[in-house]
Protein backbone atom coordinates (compact mmCIF):
# COMPACT_ATOMS: atom_id res chain seq x y z
CA UNK A 1 0.00 0.00 0.00
CA UNK A 2 2.74 2.47 0.92
CA UNK A 3 4.39 2.03 -2.48
CA UNK A 4 1.12 2.96 -4.13
CA UNK A 5 0.83 6.15 -2.10
CA UNK A 6 4.37 7.42 -2.73
CA UNK A 7 3.81 8.52 -6.34
CA UNK A 8 0.68 10.39 -5.24
CA UNK A 9 2.61 12.22 -2.51
CA UNK A 10 5.34 13.09 -5.00
CA UNK A 11 2.82 14.45 -7.48
CA UNK A 12 1.02 16.44 -4.77
CA UNK A 13 4.33 17.80 -3.57
CA UNK A 14 5.35 18.93 -7.06
CA UNK A 15 1.91 20.46 -7.65
CA UNK A 16 2.24 22.40 -4.40
CA UNK A 17 5.72 23.57 -5.33
CA UNK A 18 4.58 24.78 -8.74
CA UNK A 19 1.55 26.50 -7.19
CA UNK A 20 3.87 28.34 -4.80
CA UNK A 21 6.17 29.48 -7.60
CA UNK A 22 3.25 30.66 -9.75
CA UNK A 23 1.60 32.45 -6.84
CA UNK A 24 4.88 34.16 -6.01
CA UNK A 25 5.39 35.47 -9.54
CA UNK A 26 1.80 36.71 -9.68
CA UNK A 27 2.04 38.50 -6.35
CA UNK A 28 5.35 40.20 -7.18
CA UNK A 29 3.79 41.45 -10.43
CA UNK A 30 0.66 42.68 -8.66
CA UNK A 31 1.95 44.29 -5.45
CA UNK A 32 5.75 44.45 -5.76
CA UNK A 33 8.55 42.53 -4.10
CA UNK A 34 8.49 44.51 -0.87
CA UNK A 35 4.81 43.84 -0.13
CA UNK A 36 4.90 40.09 -0.73
CA UNK A 37 4.98 37.96 2.42
CA UNK A 38 5.20 34.23 3.02
CA UNK A 39 1.63 34.38 4.38
CA UNK A 40 0.26 35.92 1.17
CA UNK A 41 2.16 33.44 -1.00
CA UNK A 42 0.78 30.54 1.04
CA UNK A 43 -2.77 31.88 0.85
CA UNK A 44 -2.58 32.42 -2.93
CA UNK A 45 -1.05 28.98 -3.50
CA UNK A 46 -3.49 27.23 -1.17
CA UNK A 47 -0.78 25.75 1.06
CA UNK A 48 0.38 26.22 4.63
CA UNK A 49 3.35 28.41 5.54
CA UNK A 50 5.19 25.31 6.77
CA UNK A 51 5.03 23.89 3.24
CA UNK A 52 6.93 26.91 1.91
CA UNK A 53 9.49 26.82 4.71
CA UNK A 54 10.10 23.14 4.00
CA UNK A 55 11.67 24.14 0.67
CA UNK A 56 12.84 27.74 1.16
CA UNK A 57 14.45 29.49 4.15
CA UNK A 58 13.12 32.97 3.40
CA UNK A 59 10.84 35.12 1.29
CA UNK A 60 13.79 36.21 -0.85
CA UNK A 61 14.74 32.62 -1.59
CA UNK A 62 11.27 31.61 -2.77
CA UNK A 63 10.87 34.78 -4.85
CA UNK A 64 14.20 34.30 -6.54
CA UNK A 65 13.51 30.63 -7.28
CA UNK A 66 10.15 31.59 -8.77
CA UNK A 67 11.92 33.79 -11.30
CA UNK A 68 14.73 31.32 -11.83
CA UNK A 69 12.14 28.66 -12.71
CA UNK A 70 10.48 31.07 -15.13
CA UNK A 71 13.79 31.77 -16.87
CA UNK A 72 14.67 28.08 -17.04
CA UNK A 73 11.26 27.29 -18.49
CA UNK A 74 11.71 29.93 -21.16
CA UNK A 75 14.97 28.31 -22.20
CA UNK A 76 13.12 25.13 -23.09
CA UNK A 77 15.80 22.45 -23.30
CA UNK A 78 17.98 23.85 -20.54
CA UNK A 79 20.56 26.59 -20.85
CA UNK A 80 22.61 25.16 -23.71
CA UNK A 81 22.78 27.35 -26.80
CA UNK A 82 22.33 25.84 -30.26
CA UNK A 83 25.49 24.89 -32.13
CA UNK A 84 24.82 24.25 -35.80
CA UNK A 85 28.36 25.26 -36.69
CA UNK A 86 27.17 28.68 -37.92
CA UNK A 87 27.45 31.33 -35.22
CA UNK A 88 25.27 33.81 -37.13
CA UNK A 89 22.39 31.37 -37.44
CA UNK A 90 22.71 30.29 -33.81
CA UNK A 91 22.87 33.80 -32.38
CA UNK A 92 19.88 34.91 -34.44
CA UNK A 93 17.91 31.92 -33.15
CA UNK A 94 18.78 32.79 -29.56
CA UNK A 95 18.21 36.53 -29.92
CA UNK A 96 14.85 36.07 -31.67
CA UNK A 97 13.73 33.80 -28.82
CA UNK A 98 14.96 36.34 -26.26
CA UNK A 99 13.11 39.19 -27.96
CA UNK A 100 9.94 37.10 -28.09
CA UNK A 101 10.20 36.35 -24.36
CA UNK A 102 10.60 40.01 -23.44
CA UNK A 103 7.69 40.97 -25.70
CA UNK A 104 5.42 38.37 -24.03
CA UNK A 105 3.39 40.07 -21.23
CA UNK A 106 3.24 36.86 -19.18
CA UNK A 107 7.03 36.72 -19.10
CA UNK A 108 7.75 40.43 -19.19
CA UNK A 109 5.63 41.66 -16.30
CA UNK A 110 7.20 39.61 -13.47
CA UNK A 111 10.70 40.04 -14.90
CA UNK A 112 10.23 43.81 -14.97
CA UNK A 113 9.09 43.68 -11.33
CA UNK A 114 12.17 41.68 -10.41
CA UNK A 115 14.47 44.11 -12.24
CA UNK A 116 12.97 47.01 -10.32
CA UNK A 117 13.79 45.23 -7.08
CA UNK A 118 17.31 44.28 -8.20
CA UNK A 119 18.03 47.95 -8.84
CA UNK A 120 17.26 48.75 -5.19
CA UNK A 121 18.31 45.60 -3.33
CA UNK A 122 22.04 44.75 -3.34
CA UNK A 123 21.44 41.31 -1.80
CA UNK A 124 18.91 40.38 -4.46
CA UNK A 125 21.25 41.72 -7.15
CA UNK A 126 24.02 39.48 -5.80
CA UNK A 127 21.70 36.44 -5.87
CA UNK A 128 20.75 37.28 -9.44
CA UNK A 129 24.38 37.51 -10.54
CA UNK A 130 25.41 34.31 -8.77
CA UNK A 131 22.47 32.05 -9.58
CA UNK A 132 21.34 33.25 -12.98
CA UNK A 133 23.44 35.86 -14.80
CA UNK A 134 26.88 34.28 -14.40
CA UNK A 135 25.80 30.70 -15.20
CA UNK A 136 23.95 31.87 -18.32
CA UNK A 137 26.89 34.02 -19.41
CA UNK A 138 29.22 31.04 -18.97
CA UNK A 139 27.03 28.97 -21.31
CA UNK A 140 26.90 31.78 -23.87
CA UNK A 141 30.67 32.24 -23.73
CA UNK A 142 31.26 28.55 -24.31
CA UNK A 143 29.31 28.86 -27.59
CA UNK A 144 31.33 31.95 -28.50
CA UNK A 145 34.58 30.07 -27.81
CA UNK A 146 33.40 27.37 -30.18
CA UNK A 147 32.91 30.09 -32.81
CA UNK A 148 36.43 31.37 -32.11
CA UNK A 149 37.86 27.88 -32.61
CA UNK A 150 35.98 27.67 -35.92
CA UNK A 151 37.41 31.03 -37.04
CA UNK A 152 34.00 32.74 -37.02
CA UNK A 153 34.92 35.17 -34.22
CA UNK A 154 38.26 36.91 -33.68
CA UNK A 155 40.49 34.73 -31.52
CA UNK A 156 41.35 37.63 -29.21
CA UNK A 157 37.81 38.96 -28.83
CA UNK A 158 36.78 39.90 -25.28
CA UNK A 159 33.78 37.63 -24.82
CA UNK A 160 32.29 39.78 -22.04
CA UNK A 161 32.34 42.68 -24.47
CA UNK A 162 30.79 40.54 -27.23
CA UNK A 163 27.88 39.71 -24.90
CA UNK A 164 27.53 43.36 -23.87
CA UNK A 165 27.35 44.54 -27.48
CA UNK A 166 24.82 41.80 -28.27
CA UNK A 167 22.50 42.08 -25.26
CA UNK A 168 22.85 45.57 -23.76
CA UNK A 169 20.94 47.42 -26.52
CA UNK A 170 18.09 44.90 -26.24
CA UNK A 171 17.91 45.28 -22.48
CA UNK A 172 18.04 49.08 -22.77
CA UNK A 173 15.21 49.14 -25.33
CA UNK A 174 13.12 46.80 -23.18
CA UNK A 175 13.84 48.61 -19.91
CA UNK A 176 12.91 52.05 -21.26
CA UNK A 177 10.20 50.82 -23.68
CA UNK A 178 11.98 52.86 -26.31
CA UNK A 179 11.18 50.78 -29.37
CA UNK A 180 9.57 47.59 -30.65
CA UNK A 181 11.08 44.22 -29.84
CA UNK A 182 10.97 42.39 -33.15
CA UNK A 183 12.78 39.56 -34.89
CA UNK A 184 14.27 42.13 -37.25
CA UNK A 185 15.70 44.06 -34.32
CA UNK A 186 17.17 40.84 -32.91
CA UNK A 187 18.81 40.07 -36.26
CA UNK A 188 20.25 43.58 -36.49
CA UNK A 189 21.93 43.19 -33.08
CA UNK A 190 23.58 39.97 -34.25
CA UNK A 191 24.71 41.61 -37.51
CA UNK A 192 26.27 44.56 -35.69
CA UNK A 193 28.00 42.29 -33.16
CA UNK A 194 29.45 39.99 -35.78
CA UNK A 195 30.71 42.90 -37.87
CA UNK A 196 32.54 44.16 -34.82
CA UNK A 197 34.08 40.85 -33.75
CA UNK A 198 34.66 38.74 -36.86
CA UNK A 199 38.29 37.91 -37.66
Amino acid sequence: MSQGRNPDRTRRSERSRQAILEATRALVSEVGYGKVAIETIAARAGVGKQTIYRWWPSKGAVIFDAFLALSEGAEGQGAALPDTGDIEVDLKTVMRATVAEFADPEFEKPIRALNNEIANDPDLAAQYREKLARPLDAVKKERLRSAQRAGQLAAGADLDLVLAVLYAPLFQRWLHRSGPLTAEYADSLVDVTLRAFRP
